[in-house]
């Protein structure tokens, strides 16, 4: 296995190192434990697994429909202004997409003068690191000003809170999980020019690949994905938070995989934006798209396309599906890479359409923050058509755990010395930038919420938090160095 107790140092890179596609690393065949993985988890459930496949195919020809017939009005939008009150009327449909624009985080002036800042950064530091080499469109920084004071904004801290309480839920009140204090997470950003096609990343999920397959993965802490793999994946609830807490997403300390619980990715706007301008795509069914994602090894066609004259709905149909059991298993896991995102490659989940049922996030003004679920699949414009840059700083939204905040502590000490934070790739990073931040920057501009999202003061449980989350805060304060 490839899974480390204490992460090693990871080389210099981009984000490309992420991603097998954006690397140009050809796919390789797994090992044999990959099938006996596979036939370990279906064992005694190959019927149910089978008809749970058949109901699953059913639903998705008739969702899919519905999206492509419904962009690009499908992805749910929620005015800060009116927070509480739009999450709570739009709360089954964010749930259902999975994906959501909240309008107005932070006042749009403000928002436009953080590109400018990192601009102007990047200016008086010519050797920063980005993807492409040859002109950067995804840039290696995690320490702006501009992007310390947008991750620990009292809005934002506010939107990612809401977030998380009203729309995720635990099973278990005992679960070590606060749901009520955010964590900071150290991403990089995006300034992608019109007429870039180099990052072209097509439909994906971050997180892992494999490990959402394996024991010591997603499986840990009593498994994410269990209702899946049982045959019963209409009982599969993407917001329950308990099973998580557990689950570990980076057994191969890929570049870029990410190490905390991430309920939500996110990115805040900072310039505008629009369909085939550079932007974001996700498919918006999370729960049918997961769980195919899922099921999809375990099956293979009968009959390929071209056999069937070229007849999609023929290839598509569940007779032209079957279950590989026994000495039929291969350890086939299509679009998982080790160390990699799950990719989803054109042609191996042909039943989710993805051709027809990737949908553009609506036009957005610097200021405006979408989120997608950790599970949803999404990707880029293969082509930014637009004619000004379309500019993002990903931030994602966190709860606290033990785990997360042991990986914050260690995000602290990067911060203080000035390199990538630890997920991303190594190198010396922003620590010979001139006006790169201090810590006493940071003091200066954070509430006192968001410095203890970033790990400079101890987190305090806030009124009406669970005995989960009172000892998540509790573990989370000795992790992070600081007493009961």
């Amino acid at each position: 296995m490839a899974a480390m107790a204490t992460p090693q140092p990871k080389r210099e890179g981009d984000i490309s190192d992420s991603f097998a596609s954006l690397s140009g690393q050809e796919a390789t065949p797994l090992p044999d434990r990959f099938r006996e993985l596979k036939l370990s988890l279906s064992a005694g459930r190959e019927g149910k697994i089978t008809a749970s496949w058949n109901r699953l195919l059913k639903v998705l020809k008739h969702e899919n429909d519905i999206v492509a017939k419904t962009v690009p009005r499908i992805i749910p939008q929620v005015r800060f202004s009116h927070l509480d009150q739009d999450i709570a009327s739009l709360k089954d449909e964010i749930k259902k997409r999975g994906a959501a624009v909240i309008r107005g985080v932070i006042p749009e002036d403000e928002a436009r003068s953080y590109k400018f800042e990192i601009e102007e950064y990047v200016r008086q530091n010519p050797h920063t690191r980005g993807f492409p080499a040859h002109n950067p469109q995804v840039i290696e920084l995690y320490w702006s000003a501009p992007q310390l004071r947008a991750r620990t904004h009292p809005n934002l801290m506010a939107a990612q809170t809401a977030l998380m309480t009203k729309l995720w839920h635990v099973s278990d009140p005992t679960a070590p999980i606060s749901l009520r204090q955010p964590l900071s997470y150290a991403d990089r950003l995006r300034i992608r020019e019109p007429g870039d096609a180099h990052f072209a990343l097509g439909p994906h999920q971050d997180g892992g690949s494999l490990e959402r397959w394996e024991k010591e993965g997603y499986g840990a802490g009593g498994g994410v994905y269990n209702e899946v793999f049982s045959g019963d994946w209409e009982k599969y609830d993407p917001f329950e938070a308990a099973g998580r807490v557990g689950a570990v997403t980076n057994l191969y300390n890929g570049l870029g995989a990410c190490s905390m619980f991430r309920m939500f990715q996110g990115w805040l706007a900072v310039s505008r934006s629009g369909p085939e301008q550079g932007t974001l795509l996700v498919n918006p069914l999370l729960k049918e798209s997961t769980s195919y994602s899922l099921l999809r090894p375990f099956f293979r066609p009968v009959k390929e396309l071209a056999e069937l004259q070229g007849s999609r709905e023929d290839f598509l149909d569940e007779r032209n599906w079957k279950f590989t059991a026994g000495e039929e298993m291969t350890s086939d896991i299509q679009g998982a890479t080790p160390g990699h995102g799950q990719e989803f490659p054109e042609g191996l989940h042909p039943h989710l359409e993805l051709d027809r049922t990737m949908v553009h996030v609506p036009d957005v003004r610097p200021g405006d923050f979408v989120v997608w679920h950790c599970d949803t699949m999404h990707a880029v414009d293969k082509k930014h058509n637009g004619t000004s840059d379309s500019s993002v700083l990903y931030i994602p939204v966190c709860p606290t755990t033990e785990e997360s905040a042991k990986y914050v502590a260690r995000q602290r000490a990067t911060f203080l010395e000035g390199t990538p934070a630890p997920d991303f790739p190594g190198g010396i990073g922003e620590s010979q930038h001139v006006g790169r931040p201090t810590e006493e920057y940071v003091r200066r501009c954070a509430t006192p919420v968001g410095l203890q999202s970033f790990g400079l003061d101890k987190l305090v449980a806030a009124d009406g938090e669970t005995q989960g989350g009172v000892e998540a805060i509790r573990k989370a304060n000795l992790a992070l160095g600081f007493d009961q």
